[in-house]
């Protein structure tokens, strides 16, 4: 049962210059609609966070310039980054703590088989990730980083190209990452000669039982072009790392997805994809939204 209703917002206007998309022959209404069902919209965002990513009240730590980090960190990240492009899971375990707690409620042992099943699934991977700021403080450090992921799937007969983005939070000590949390996420799939590109918009954070909206934009113009579309919410769980949720799509007539949503009442992270169709190429892109009591600070 999804948490967070996405209804769409009232009529809006074609945002391209022109008329909206005119009717194309039969034919090739046939062919695009024919993908109006798809299945395999893989939820992997969060298996990215093996590089990536905790903390809680950490948080209020004052954090130093990422570009004074100390060596040991830089290192840690550096043999984190050059084993991950390698998937080389064992050289990626061994800088985990076996004591390792995740604000999704990953441990050591479930972390351990997410990647296993992750890199079954991509491959041609590439982590780089950059350190944006830092603490020392008394059991260890505490580091803000960056992480861009780039790598390739195949998804029912297509390939994918992926390009995710996370900003995280993580905890060390004695040379190993003991706990992590997501602050932000952006994950983006895309197939095709010429895949949409698509502007999002959504907050990174929302409070309890809070309206907002979110809206996938189509930058090219539609011209006679016709255009498909679905949002799909999910929770952020580590069992759903790998799972595909369905996509039911419709015709989008004003160059994009208009949604408003209503947060739950419970806090927890959810996660919202656009997905985008059209005869050229399909995008699809995933956001993390934080749900958070009101007087929470991000």
């Amino acid at each position: 049962m999804l948490l967070i209703s996405l209804i769409s917002r009232p009529s809006i206007s074609c945002h391209a210059s022109g008329e909206c998309s005119r009717q194309r022959p039969a034919a090739f209404r046939r062919k695009l609609c024919g993908l109006t069902r798809l299945p395999q919209i893989a939820l992997l965002t969060s298996l990215l966070l093996a590089l990536t990513s905790g903390l809680g009240k950490a948080a209020e730590v004052v954090l130093r310039s990422g570009d004074t980090a100390p060596a040991e960190l830089t290192q840690i990240v550096t043999q984190l980054d050059q084993a991950a492009s390698r998937e080389d899971r064992r050289g990626v375990m061994r800088l985990y703590s076996r004591s390792f707690t995740h604000s999704d409620g990953l441990t050591y042992r479930t972390l351990n088989d997410a990647l296993n099943n992750f890199w079954n699934r991509f491959s041609n991977l590439n982590y780089r990730t950059v350190i944006t700021g830092w603490q020392q403080y008394a059991n260890g450090l505490v580091a803000e980083t960056t992480t861009t992921v780039r790598g390739t799937q195949m998804l029912e007969g297509r390939v994918m190209n992926l390009t995710a983005t996370i900003r995280s939070r993580q905890r060390y000590e004695n040379g190993k990452i003991a706990q992590q949390e997501i602050l932000a996420e952006q994950v983006r799939l895309t197939s095709g000669q010429n895949p949409p590109t698509v502007q999002i918009l959504l907050p990174e954070q929302v409070s309890l039982g809070r309206e907002f909206n979110f809206d996938a934009i189509v930058q090219e113009p539609l011209g006679d072009r016709l255009l498909l579309g679905a949002a799909v919410d999910a929770p952020v769980d580590p069992s759903q790392y790998i799972m595909p949720a369905p996509a039911d799509l419709e015709l989008l007539p004003a160059g994009g997805l208009f949604k408003i949503g209503r947060a739950p009442a419970t806090p927890g992270s959810r996660w919202l994809s656009a997905v985008i169709v059209r005869e050229d190429g399909i995008t699809i892109e995933t956001r993390r939204l934080r749900v958070t009591p009101a007087t929470a600070q991000p």
